[in-house]
């Protein structure tokens, strides 16, 4: 069975999908039992997966058989297995929020949610290029009918953006694999890093020009400046569950900028290694200060919290592109408290929306507030982390990464993320002075909302007890993070796993 669980990984969440699909007319009840049960197994897939990377096995899965240069191979090594497992955990928190009724308003809503989920699964494990391509588009269909679903008026408007940029990334992304296969022959990553070391000199210019369009397209997938204005209004646009899921989202594109350019153009790439670095540092470090100040000025709890998701990826590219172990170690332990922080805090402001009645959302007047003690909780504790303040996750992250800065770099870079740091506070220092400090009792002659739900509360509190636990567990969680960034900078393993075509690698026949 352990041969096939990087497989299993996809197939799980798209059988399930197609069950649901079935039992669709058996009521919600149906839907949710069968969604439960698929997400209960690709729990145990994932945490298999992190198991086995964890004692330094690469799994390679040849799909039919075929020699990986030729056909579809899926290899799970540290770092894949640990976000197919960050994937099924926030699947879980916005699972349960959403199973409060939501979902019974969204058409095809647990189908939806399984293939998004064996999108961004494929996305994580595919050792080939085409087949990213591929999984990006399976979970961005998916998460076109997430979003738009019942929508109408502003969500319609925003969703309908979101679609038309990403068809355009898309059709960037396939010319960039056009040109890069005319070139190399190959758009297996594993061999692309082979043929990459080996070109011609009178190619250089051109494999540089089309992984230059290539990385284009995954900074825009990232939301990394100046492709980030789709973001806000799409997120701050979705439904909360959906918006929690999405926080994921741009966590892929950072995923495959990290996957393709330490392994395709890493430390052996000759004249191309390591180039794309030099670009994505300012970048990110530019991305940083302008979602911070976006967060500053957002006059909405949801457009302030889709700017922050913004802030943490451009976050991920500084660590990432200063390309040392430790500061990728790093960015990969940022990127997991990062993750489910903001999720966390989308659920959490929607929350808070439902409680404030007809203000909601908004950061420009004060309101009253129905159970403020609670929501406060929820809201200091994920704010407290996704500034960086210590206890929590965020300040861990950071704390690692403002040390691993090389020396020659450490002024500036400790100036960015520290400045930054303190603004986001301000931001959410007075959005919470805002929302619960000036809170007004509610008007005895005006209709109260009802208290939130039990499991919509237990999502979100699911979503920042994960954050806790980064730090309660952070001893394993770094070690991990550290192994994961010196095999990312060093992937001759993942490489000769991936060009191995030795029958006991391949996927064993029936």
């Amino acid at each position: 069975m352990n041969a096939h669980l990087p497989v299993l990984a996809i197939v799980v969440p798209l059988l399930t999908a197609a069950l649901l699909l079935l039992v669709e007319r058996r009521g919600i009840t149906a839907q949710r039992v069968v969604g439960w049960a698929g997400l209960s197994g690709l729990l145990l897939v994932a945490a298999s997966l992190v198991a086995r990377a964890d004692a330094g096995i690469i799994d390679m899965y040849l799909v039919g058989d075929w020699p990986a240069r030729l056909g579809i191979a899926l290899v799970a090594d540290r770092l894949s297995a640990l976000l197919v497992l960050t994937t099924t955990l926030l699947g879980i928190a916005c699972l349960l929020y959403a199973a409060t009724g939501w979902d019974k308003r969204a058409t095809h809503f647990h189908a939806l949610v399984q293939l998004q989920l064996a999108g961004l699964n494929g996305a994580f494990l595919t050792g080939d290029l085409f087949n990213l391509f591929v999984f990006f588009e399976v979970m961005l269909i998916a998460s076109y009918g997430l979003l738009l679903s019942g929508g109408r008026g502003p969500r319609m408007r925003a969703g309908l953006h979101y679609v038309v940029f990403n068809i355009t990334a898309s059709t960037l992304f396939l010319i960039a694999l056009g040109l890069l296969y005319g070139l190399l022959g190959t758009l297996n990553m594993a061999e692309m890093a082979a043929r990459v070391a080996g070109a011609a000199a009178s190619d250089i210019a051109l494999i540089r020009a089309a992984s230059g369009l290539l990385l284009v397209v995954f900074c825009a997938k990232a939301a990394l400046l100046p492709l980030y204005l789709w973001l806000p209004s799409a997120y701050s646009r979705a439904p909360a569950a959906v918006m929690a899921l999405f926080a994921i989202m741009t966590k892929v594109g950072v995923y495959a900028v990290l996957r393709v350019y330490t392994l395709v153009f890493g430390s052996e790439a000759g004249a191309l290694a390591g180039w794309a670095w030099d670009w994505l540092l300012p970048a990110g470090a530019i991305t940083l200060v302008l979602a911070t100040l976006g967060a500053l000025a957002a006059s909405t709890l949801r457009m302030q919290v889709a700017y922050l998701v913004i802030a943490s990826t451009a976050t991920l590219f500084i660590a990432f592109a200063l390309a040392t172990p430790e500061t990728v170690a790093a960015g990969l332990y940022y990127l997991l408290h990062s993750t489910f922080i903001t999720a966390a805090l989308f659920l959490i402001v929607d929350l808070i929306r439902q409680q404030r009645g007809r203000i909601g959302e908004q950061l420009d007047c004060a309101g009253p507030l129905r159970h403020a003690a609670l929501l406060g909780l929820l809201f200091g504790l994920a704010a407290v982390s996704v500034v960086g303040l210590p206890p929590l996750p965020g300040f861990v992250g950071k704390l690692m990464l403002l040390d691993a800065v090389p020396v020659g770099s450490r002024g500036w870079v400790w100036t960015v993320v520290l400045v930054t740091s303190l603004l986001s506070l301000i931001a959410l220092a007075r959005t919470a002075s805002q929302v619960f400090w000036r809170a007004e009792p509610w008007p005895a002659d005006a209709h109260a909302p009802a208290a939130p739900r039990r499991l919509q509360v237990a999502g979100a509190a699911l979503l920042v007890a994960y954050g806790i636990a980064l730090v309660l567990a952070g001893g394993p969680v770094v070690r991990y993070a550290q192994a994961a960034a010196e095999q990312l900078l060093a992937p001759a393993d993942y490489i000769q796993a991936a060009r191995d075509t030795a029958p006991q690698l391949r996927a064993p026949s029936p």
